[in-house]
């Protein structure tokens, strides 16, 4: 490992299917006054709502609620959390939900005592606060962002149609703790439990994409990446099966907790392109990454092609015998491609809404990176588009 770095991750993690119970430990630790945050309301339809209202009552918490947190939260959804929380005088803001709820309750932690427009502050200066932070704290129930133990938070302002993420540098940003219950996750959608998986997946991609030094990260990214695979067809063909879906549950916390980005660079641009194609057609994120995905990899392939072939032998299990690096590679992106669509993922933009009108606003609400193998120009991204266009039919 080449870099130099620090490591903290102060999220306490409770797991299991008794693991709800944690509130009554971790609740007594702050002030009366708690914002519950929760999204369209499959909490109430399923009881995890009447469950965790019961255990703040017998807490004796004084319980205010944000309800309908969309799965792409947008600004004047965040500004109308703000007022709430203000009003509340929140001490706990308690998120309910899948990353997108968790990430919403981190956009009202930063900025219900700031003085300035969070948009402007956070996402398009991108400042770290300047104030006192609100304590959040996660019940998931829906895996793939990695929200309930990192400090991102992803924010769609409709009216630039721009959606942003910024990862806050200060640790109180993480929720203080998440509590994981795999049961919870077993009534999604098989539409949302395929897009949480694809999620996953590209953010081990997008860390491990990066750099060629032997590096202790890369490695633990291949298991987490195998590990993944194995889980996924099984929960694919058994949505009900606990054991599955508690390893996705797991993975999917441990893809985006900052551990295997540590000591390396990291790539993310098929989540600025994937975020960008998001603003225009609010389609959901997941699936926004894997119509993206393949057409970005292949265009990058021969820049990074130690590493692609790298990922066809030691994630897919390529036989590299007789085959040059690149046919190495391109195999290792052709398995990858069959469980895309064995999963029944999006694999191209227009299935998502995209036109040809489009790609040129898309590409200029892209925002550039460069800690991949290629710093892609504007020219670079109109051609991954329109590829994407029309990808893996």
């Amino acid at each position: 490992m080449l870099g130099n770095f620090s490591y903290c991750n102060p999220t306490k993690l409770y797991f299991g299917d008794t693991s709800l119970n944690a509130l009554h430990t971790e609740l007594p630790k702050y002030g009366k006054n708690v914002v519950l945050i929760y999204g369209g309301g499959s909490i109430k339809k399923n009881g995890i709502y009447d469950d965790v209202i019961r255990i703040l009552n017998e807490n004796g918490k004084n319980v205010v609620e944000i309800a309908g947190v969309m799965p792409n939260p947008t600004l004047p959804k965040l500004y109308e959390g703000i007022e709430i929380a203000r009003q509340h005088q929140a001490d706990l803001l308690l998120a309910v939900g899948g990353g997108s709820v968790c990430d919403y309750a981190k956009a009202v932690s930063v900025s219900v005592h700031c003085t300035q427009d969070p948009w402007e502050k956070y996402y398009v200066r991108f400042e770290e606060p300047d104030c006192e932070i609100v304590p959040i704290a996660c019940v998931l129930t829906m895996v793939g962002t990695g929200s309930e133990m990192n400090a991102g938070a992803v924010i769609t302002n409709p009216s630039t149609k721009q959606k942003i993420g910024h990862v806050f540098a200060d640790e109180k940003i993480m929720p203080r703790f998440s509590i994981l219950n795999p049961k919870y996750t077993l009534t999604l959608p098989h539409y949302q439990m395929t897009a949480g998986i694809y999620d996953i997946f590209n953010h081990i991609c997008e860390q491990y994409f990066s750099g060629n030094d032997d590096n202790t990260s890369d490695y633990i990214s291949e298991g987490l990446m195998r590990s993944l695979l194995h889980a996924s067809r099984i929960a694919n063909k058994d949505p009900q099966n606990y054991e599955a879906r508690s390893n996705i549950m797991w993975t999917a916390t441990w893809a985006l907790n900052t551990l295997i980005a540590k000591g390396k660079t990291t790539d993310w641009m098929v989540h600025m392109l994937g975020q960008a194609v998001g603003a225009y057609t609010n389609a959901t994120h997941g699936m926004t990454l894997s119509a993206v995905s393949l057409p970005y990899y292949r265009f990058i392939m021969k820049d990074g092609l130690e590493k692609m072939k790298r990922f066809a032998i030691h994630v897919w299990d390529i036989d590299p015998s007789g085959l040059n690096d690149e046919e190495i590679a391109e195999k290792g992106l052709a398995a990858m491609e069959t469980w895309m669509k064995e999963l029944g993922l999006a694999m191209n933009i227009t299935e998502l809404g995209v036109t040809d009108e489009m790609i040129e606003g898309i590409a200029d609400a892209t925002i550039h990176l460069n800690g991949g193998y290629k710093d892609l120009s504007r020219e670079d991204i109109i051609t991954i588009l329109k590829e994407s266009m029309q990808s893996s039919l």
